[in-house]
């Protein structure tokens, strides 16, 4: 019989908080983190907002407990944080050896380029700058993550565009169902960069105003900044250790309409055959989702595919539906770790987190998302969707245990 999983741990960091208590209070006060840019320097400051983090990278080491060297990259100060947080949520000390098999799988998209960046231009005159470039590859929070944790058994990294924390936790999963290892610390970060926010302006799809998921009116995406991460185990591992169970990964699916290197097809085809399949793997029925985190770019082209795809599975009955990239802007490689922990916290603590800046629903969708902040609610199953460039398209099936 196959192994279940179940999440023992979270932890993130992002505009709207330096970790879960922070974030979840930031949720039910619909305080948003999109604003003006003042860490990273671009030429975008005052032009466009952002979920940044309002830290700069010595302030982000201290959050993480240690001295880090200047090398270090934001990406990764970001992982490490969001990381140890999810190992002591837990209830594992970082660097511990627990005599359990462990590994970690953390996504990213552009790794490094933070830092590497600043020195482009001119490291192969200077040697000196060699060692900041060679921080650009997607591995390196990876391994610092596995070095600070102390995990030695395995260690993967996954870059897959925007579904790349969802491929990681969905990976992961596969990893203890197939009995590599007992325990995954999986997710993803990604910090704010000139080359990402240069290269979101050239595709045209950044909103000058805070961004509008599933509106009529909406203008495309804020990008972000973050990290979040889960600690997966197999459940007899958990319930051996008495460790508190947030709540099971039950299904999960990755497709590919392999449509156009940037937008769905129309009809929403990779979303649709990833949710449908989330839920084959799961054995609920679509009627038994109380709540489905959207991907919800607020692009033209992403809110409309993923709305046809949740209408063609779920209508007439379509189930409580929000973006909370209003919240935290479009954190890349991070959101869907992210996003999944939201999820995770709507089926514990029995809250539906709002559509931040809605006000008029699409013509060509029945629905509309939630608007208002929903307490006391009994989530038995939550979907969490993340799609990526290429039509790279994930969802995830967390379910009340």
């Amino acid at each position: 019989m196959p192994r279940r999983v179940v999440v023992t741990g979270i932890g993130m960091i992002s505009s709207i908080g330096k970790n879960i208590d922070e974030t979840l209070e930031s949720l039910k006060n619909l305080k948003s983190g999109i604003g003006p840019i003042s860490i990273l320097n671009t030429n975008y400051k005052g032009l466009i907002p952002a979920g940044e983090i309002h830290l700069t990278n010595d302030q982000l080491s201290e959050l993480a407990g240690q001295k880090i060297p200047q090398i270090v990259t934001r990406t990764t100060l970001l992982g490490l944080i969001a990381a140890r947080e999810a190992y002591r949520s837990a209830g594992i000390e970082p660097g511990a050896d627990t005599g359990v098999k462990t590994g970690v799988v953390s996504a990213t998209t552009v790794g490094g380029m933070d830092q590497t960046e600043k020195y482009y231009l001119d490291f192969l005159q200077n040697d000196q700058y060699l060692p900041y470039v060679f921080t650009h590859d997607c591995c390196d929070n990876t391994e610092h993550i596995s070095e600070n944790l102390g995990i030695r058994d395995y260690m993967t990294t996954i870059s897959t565009a925007c579904s790349s924390s969802v491929n990681a936790i969905m990976f992961g999963a596969r990893l203890i169902k197939h009995g590599i290892v007992d325990r995954i610390i999986a997710g993803g970060t990604d910090a704010l960069s000139k080359f990402t926010v240069n290269g979101f302006s050239t595709l045209k799809i950044l909103d000058d105003k805070p961004c509008r998921p599933f509106n009529k009116d909406r203008n495309g995406l804020n990008l972000g900044e973050g990290a979040g991460f889960i600690v997966l185990e197999a459940e007899e591992l958990a319930l051996k250790d008495n460790r508190r169970i947030f709540c099971e990964l039950t299904g999960y699916a990755n497709a590919n309409d392999a449509y156009h290197q940037t937008a769905s097809s129309p009809e929403g085809l990779g979303p649709y055959l990833a949710m449908k399949q989330a839920l084959e793997m799961s054995g609920i029925n679509p009627d038994q989702i109380d709540y489905i985190n959207a991907h919800g770019t607020g692009t033209d082209n992403n809110d409309l595919t993923e709305g046809i795809a949740i209408e063609r599975i779920f209508a007439p009955s379509i189930p409580a539906v929000s973006s909370t990239k209003g919240y935290t802007g479009h954190t890349l490689g991070a959101a869907g770790a992210i996003e999944a922990i939201f999820s995770i916290l709507a089926i514990h603590k029995g809250i539906l987190f709002p559509n931040l800046n809605f006000t008029e629903k699409m013509d060509e969708l029945s629905f509309e998302p939630l608007t208002k902040l929903t307490t006391g609610v009994n989530v038995r199953n939550a979907l969490s969707n993340s799609f990526g460039f290429g039509g790279n398209d994930s969802s995830l099936i967390f379910s009340k245990y």
